[in-house]
């Protein structure tokens, strides 16, 4: 039976959330194993343009959040014995080797050089491979400027251009793995689209319709806007950002989803794999994703910002790690989620946990810039998580 409970503080988190100005509009939503029991939503989808309510059929941009969907498909295809994590990268995309390493610069031009070992999809799932994001690496900002290759955001295949800024295996280096492990399923399977792979073998069976890499009209239309600050202070919208012609499906940020869709997918997970008597990972595999998966690495506790208009710095502080498309704290965080839960956020501020020991699941939704600002949005997701928790 679903647990019932008083959402009322959490009501008055998101409603003095958009009050103070923390962010355009919000929605949240929580469940347990057997069903949604809460659901909230604040503000409207376009800041001075629109009277529409946000709330948890609202369309958002997920950005990463679509990596743990991609990662399933990924995962997939492992335990059908089609894909070897262990393989290098290039066996299965043969233009990965021709991926550098940036090595320095000499004057205005990067230094390239061959990577020590040949990166594997393992690497490409724990983010070890050494692969970046131009928003939490100045060497990246400086090679774009410097070569003209764009980042992943446009949706041109030239990103793939892209160096790597460690040698694989060497650190944690959050990046463009899951863009090419995107491609590497889309390789196993045969060229199919990673559109089609995601909803043969996610979406279509958890029955999650309003989550796609490219809205039909009449979703576009129940879409929000991302929100940037404007002159003023006040939010603006910034319209669309994301390209709805893109080169390649986009398996580190592509998807748009909806609060009561991407809870279907978080529930799976909490269930160890299966929702509704449909299965879409083994139980062993599930529980592997929630486990340490960086070996003698660490997770960075501070990644700090390289685009101060798109992100904050990242302080996620000790104790937290990797599994398999999941960021994993290994304490408690007090008030809030048990040590083991797997998490994860979007770029446009989105934010999902899965806490297995409570029994428990949950994500808030805004599409705003810049990310994980730590007196607005961030402070938001914790206010939320507090909430909640007090709560149950």
């Amino acid at each position: 039976m679903t647990r019932n409970i008083d959402g009322t503080a959490i009501d008055e988190v998101l409603q003095a959330a958009v009050g103070r100005g923390a962010v355009p509009h919000v929605a949240a939503i929580a469940a347990d194993a057997d069903g949604v029991f809460y659901e909230g939503g604040a503000g409207v989808r376009v800041a001075g343009e629109s009277d529409d309510p946000v709330g948890t059929t609202t369309q958002f941009r997920i950005m990463s959040m679509t990596k743990m969907v991609c990662t399933t498909t990924a995962l997939q295809a492992v335990e059908r014995g089609d894909l070897d994590l262990d393989a290098p990268v290039e066996d299965y995309c043969p233009e990965f080797a021709e991926v550098q390493v940036l090595d320095g610069w000499d004057g205005d031009q990067p230094r390239l050089r061959a990577p020590a070992s040949r990166a594997t999809v393992r690497q490409l799932v724990t983010h070890t491979s050494g692969l970046g994001y131009w928003f939490w690496d100045e060497d990246l900002v400086r090679f774009e400027a410097a070569t003209g290759v764009p980042n992943v955001v446009p949706g041109s295949a030239d990103a793939f251009k892209a160096p790597m800024v460690a040698d694989p295996g060497t650190r944690f280096v959050y990046g463009i793995n899951t863009d090419w492990l995107g491609r590497v399923v889309e390789a196993v399977h045969g060229g199919r689209g990673l559109d089609q792979v995601v909803r043969e073998g996610v979406t279509g069976p958890l029955g999650m319709d309003d989550t796609m890499f490219r809205l039909d009209e009449q979703r576009l239309a129940n879409c929000v806007t991302v929100h940037v600050p404007g002159e003023d202070g006040a939010w603006t919208s910034a319209g669309e950002i994301l390209n709805q012609e893109p080169d390649w499906w986009a398996g580190g940020h592509g998807l748009y989803s909806t609060p009561r869709d991407y809870i279907r997918f978080e529930r799976a997970l909490l269930r160890g794999g299966e929702l509704d008597g449909v299965r879409i990972l083994a139980e062993d595999t599930v529980e592997a994703a929630f486990s340490h998966q960086l070996g003698e690495l660490s997770f960075p506790e501070e990644i700090p910002t390289a685009d101060p208009p798109i992100t904050d710095t990242m302080h996620a502080g000790p104790g937290w790690t990797w599994g398999y498309g999941l960021m994993i704290n290994r304490e408690d965080v007090p008030g809030g989620r048990r040590a083991g839960s797997g998490a994860w956020a979007g770029l446009f501020n989105t934010h999902f946990f899965v806490d297995r020991t409570t029994g428990v699941c949950a994500s808030i939704y805004t599409n705003s810039l810049p990310f994980i600002t730590k007196d607005d949005a961030w402070k938001t997701y914790q206010e939320f998580e507090q909430a909640l928790y007090a709560a149950l």
